[in-house]
Formats: C-alpha cells, sequence, structure tokens
C-alpha cells in the first residue's frame, strides 16, 4: 500500500490535487481540517496573539488523522494533502520562545507515531499565482492574509525541502493548471507513478 502527500502553501491547489489522484487512481483522501480551526480567522488579523491556539488546535487535528491514517496504511492506499511534519514549518514561522518551546515538546513525542509519506509531491507557485487561487476560493478568513506572510511561507516550504530527506517531486504550479488541463494532470500523474 502507497501514502502519498500534497504539499505547498496556502492555497496553491493541494486539495483538488489530492481529489484528482484520489479519483484517478483510487486512493482514498484525507483531507486537512482547516475550517473547523476555531481560532483561524483572528490569527490572520492578529498572528501574533492567536498563533499558539491555532498552531495546537493544528496539532492536535492532524495527529487524530494521523492516527487514522497509520491504522488504515496496510489496507489502503491513502492520498493526503498535507504531511504532518508541515505542522513544524508552520510553528517555526509563528511562534517563538517557550510558545515554540513547549511546541517542539509536544510535536517531538507526537511524531514518533507519525507515518511518514511514500512520495510528496510539492506544488510550488509564486505569490500571484498564490494570490489568484486564494482569491477564487474566497474563504473569508483568508481575506486577511499578509503578503508578507504568505512569502515567509513560500521561504519556509522551499527550505523544509531543501534538506527533506524523503522522496518528492516538485511541480511548478505557474506553468501548469491541471484542473483546466487534464494533459497538465496526467503530467502529474504520470511522474507520481514513475516515482513510485
Amino acid at each position: 500500500m502507497k501514502y502519498i502527500c500534497v504539499e505547498g502553501v496556502i492555497g496553491v491547489g493541494k486539495t483538488t490535487l489530492t481529489r484528482m489522484i484520489s479519483q484517478r487512481l483510487s486512493f482514498e483522501p484525507v483531507l486537512e481540517i482547516v475550517e473547523e480551526n476555531p481560532f483561524l480567522a483572528n490569527f490572520y488579523k492578529d498572528r501574533e496573539r492567536w498563533a499558539f491556539q491555532t498552531q495546537i488546535f493544528f496539532l492536535m487535528s492532524r495527529y487524530t488523522q494521523q492516527n487514522y491514517i497509520s491504522k488504515m496504511i496496510n489496507q489502503k492506499n491513502i492520498v493526503s494533502d498535507y504531511t504532518f511534519k508541515k505542522d513544524r514549518i508552520f510553528a517555526e514561522l509563528n511562534l517563538e520562545g517557550d510558545q515554540l518551546w513547549l511546541y517542539n515538546k509536544v510535536f517531538d513525542v507526537i511524531e514518533t507515531k507519525t507515518v511518514n509519506p511514500d512520495i510528496i509531491i510539492y506544488l510550488k507557485a509564486s505569490i500571484d499565482t498564490i494570490l489568484k487561487r486564494i482569491e477564487l476560493r474566497d474563504r473569508t478568513f483568508e481575506r486577511e492574509i499578509d503578503i508578507s506572510y504568505l512569502e515567509s511561507l513560500s521561504d519556509a516550504y522551499d527550505n523544509f525541502f531543501k534538506t527533506y530527506s524523503g522522496k518528492y517531486i516538485e511541480v511548478d504550479a505557474d506553468s501548469i493548471d491541471f484542473v483546466k488541463y487534464q494533459e497538465d494532470l496526467d503530467f502529474i500523474i504520470s511522474k507520481l507513478k514513475e516515482a513510485l
């Protein structure tokens, strides 16, 4: 059985691609719980004040889903629209001092109980592309996103993949549109099959 993750900055198309892969390859989709986070809207208005609560909610939510994945991994092929390791990318960007120290203590314990993906598809896009896609999906709480935050997040993802030791495929999401063009989706699926 295989476990695939799709990663990238907010709004890049992770969930859409995850659903498409799920349909094409008959993998079970595991989609990140985002809108249920009660702190997220406040976080985008005041990151410093709401970062810790937002991060802890995501950490526990993602861990719950990871428990499910670890139980099902020997029975089903799974595709997810995030990796557990992404949680730390966001934490290191948004937390500092004692809060980051405490977060890291909890993360280190939890991470040992999670499953690493066989491969990650990293959707990489410019800030302009990301902003257009965020605008298209029009989530109310994302209207407050600061461009400098997206730029920092994009840099953090790049840095993560520079040192990531697992398998991943980098996809230029500026130059392809897997929603509009079947051949672009076919290209990603073929690269994925080849890597697996």
